[in-house]
This record gives C-alpha cells, sequence and structure tokens, in this order.
C-alpha cells in the first residue's frame, strides 16, 4: 500500500472506532430501533436518486438488509441500550468474522484452516471469559444481544459474498446505499411495534444536539463516507491486504470509549478482550505463516 492509502485506511477504521462513541449518545435521546432507521433514512436518501441499483437480484438484495442492516444494528443498538459499554462491543462484534466462518462452512461448503481452528479457539474462550465475567456497564443481556448482532453481520457477509460475485468494488456505496433503503420500513414498523408512538414522541421532546449529531454521524461518516472509501481501497488492493486493517476498529472503539466516555474494563475483561483479538489475528493473518521442516526442526515463515 501507498501512504495514501495506507491514511485513508487508518481514517475509515478511526470513523468506525467512533461509530460505538456516537451510537451510545444517540441512544441517550432515541430508542434503539428508532436510531437505527434514521440512520438509514439519512444515509440513504437523496444519495439512493443518484446511485443506479447495484446489479444483483432483488431477492439478494432484500436478504442483505435484512440481515446487515435490521438483524445486525437491531440487536446491536439494543444490546447497548440495556447494558453492553460502546468500547466491548467494538470488540465482541468482530466475532462476525467467525460466524462467517461458520456459515460459510454449513453453506457453501467452505473449508476450514488450521489458523480459523486456533483463532475460533482463542476467540472463543476470550469470549467466554468476558460473557461470564460481569461488570462495569456491561450485562447478560447486552452481551447476548451483540453477539446476536455479530451473527446477523456474519449470515449477512455470507449472502454478500454469494450476491456480489464478480460485482466491482466501485459499486460498494451503491450497494450500502440501496441496501440500507431495504432496511428502513422494516426497523420503523419494528419500532412501532415494539417502542410505541410514546416513545418517538418523548424522542422528539428528548432529542439534544448530542442526539443529532450523533445520528448524522452514524448516517454520513460511519456509513457513506466509511464504506466509500472502503471500497475505494479494495478497488486497488486485493481483500486479503485490505481487511487484516479491520482489526484495528476495536482497539480504537475500547480506547476512545475509556477516553470519552470513562468506560473501565475490568482484569478479566481485558484478558478476554486480547484472547479476542489474538485469535482475530490468527484467523485474518495465519494463513499466510507456513510451517516448513528444516533439518528435522519445525520454523515458522512468514511468507510476504
Amino acid at each position: 500500500m501507498q501512504k495514501r492509502d495506507i491514511f485513508i485506511g487508518l481514517v475509515v477504521v478511526t470513523v468506525w472506532g467512533l461509530n460505538f462513541i456516537a451510537i451510545k449518545i444517540g441512544l441517550k435521546d432515541v430508542p434503539p430501533l428508532l436510531l437505527g432507521a434514521l440512520r438509514f433514512l439519512l444515509a440513504c436518501f437523496p444519495v439512493i436518486l443518484f446511485l443506479p441499483r447495484p446489479p444483483i437480484p432483488w431477492p439478494w438484495l432484500i436478504a442483505l438488509g435484512l440481515s446487515i442492516n435490521v438483524g445486525q444494528f437491531s440487536f446491536l443498538f439494543m444490546g447497548m441500550k440495556v447494558g453492553m459499554p460502546a468500547g466491548l462491543a467494538s470488540l465482541v462484534l468482530q466475532s462476525q468474522a467467525f460466524f462467517t466462518l461458520l456459515v460459510g462452512v454449513v453453506w457453501l461448503g467452505e473449508r476450514w484452516s488450521w489458523n480459523h481452528l486456533a483463532g475460533l479457539a482463542l476467540s472463543g474462550s476470550g469470549m467466554a471469559i468476558i460473557g461470564f465475567q460481569q461488570g462495569g456497564e456491561m450485562t447478560a443481556a447486552g452481551f447476548g444481544l451483540t453477539l446476536t448482532a455479530a451473527a446477523c453481520w456474519g449470515i449477512g457477509n455470507v449472502i454478500m459474498r454469494r450476491a456480489t460475485q464478480g460485482l466491482p468494488p466501485s459499486s460498494m456505496l451503491a450497494l450500502v446505499v440501496w441496501a440500507g433503503a431495504v432496511a428502513i420500513l422494516p426497523l420503523i414498523v419494528l419500532s412501532w411495534m415494539i417502542e410505541g408512538y410514546d416513545a418517538w414522541l418523548a424522542a422528539y421532546h428528548m432529542s439534544s444536539l448530542a442526539s443529532i449529531g450523533s445520528i448524522i454521524y452514524l448516517s454520513f461518516f460511519a456509513t457513506l463516507v466509511g464504506y466509500a472509501l472502503w471500497g475505494k481501497l479494495l478497488s486497488r488492493h486485493p481483500a486479503a491486504v485490505v481487511s487484516p486493517l479491520a482489526l484495528l476498529v476495536p482497539i480504537v472503539g475500547m480506547s476512545s470509549s475509556a477516553l470519552f466516555l470513562g468506560e473501565v474494563v475490568s482484569l478479566w475483561q481485558g484478558l478476554g478482550a486480547l484472547l479476542v483479538m489474538a485469535g482475530l489475528v490468527v484467523h485474518v493473518l495465519g494463513g499466510r505463516w507456513r510451517p516448513v521442516f528444516l533439518y528435522g526442526r519445525e520454523v515458522d515463515n512468514f511468507r510476504n
């Protein structure tokens, strides 16, 4: 990567890491499902009027919008509302990498590699530690909902893989906008049924500049700017080069949450977080490590 592209990647990682702080701020005044609907409403209109629909069948586009946008963000926002700290949410959500792998193995018949199994074992151990060690602001309900959000993201990733075969990375922004538009009506209906009119009215009267700013951030920066720049990187470099940058998102999320929100991670939660990050590194980068035998001894050779 050139320095310019590395800088772009770091901008995207920072934007997505701070995204969790924006969610936490927005949830103070706006119900979670309504916040999700407003995010996609603001992100998609009027931008969608200037972007042609990506060349994928409607059933795939609808499935993508329902899994990643409705499923992921409904559970994530509700989880953060009922007791999932922003920093830990940014970490736990990255377990989507393993849900993607599991769904891919079952649905697409993809094969495991040693680094996938090792990464799953490490991250699974870390998730278990985090889940069982309730402390600070985290609740079991918040952890469970966030993990469910990661599962929805993983399912959506496999759907995207099937639906976008042969689609150029330059179509990423159009795909994000159109799949986001699919999510607006379901989120509004769910919010009306679960949260109700009174919650909408309260959000209207209680909305502050901070909550309005968080919605703008989620819609414009985290959605449009983030995915547009990410698609630009994918159009210039192989996915194997770009995707490891996403490992920095929970680092930004946890450090910024501690700095701006004063979130504190317990000793056991910190240990769990380290195991999760180690597992993600092995999962993403381990395929490049090749054991070779030299004079009867096994050594690790990193293939660039």
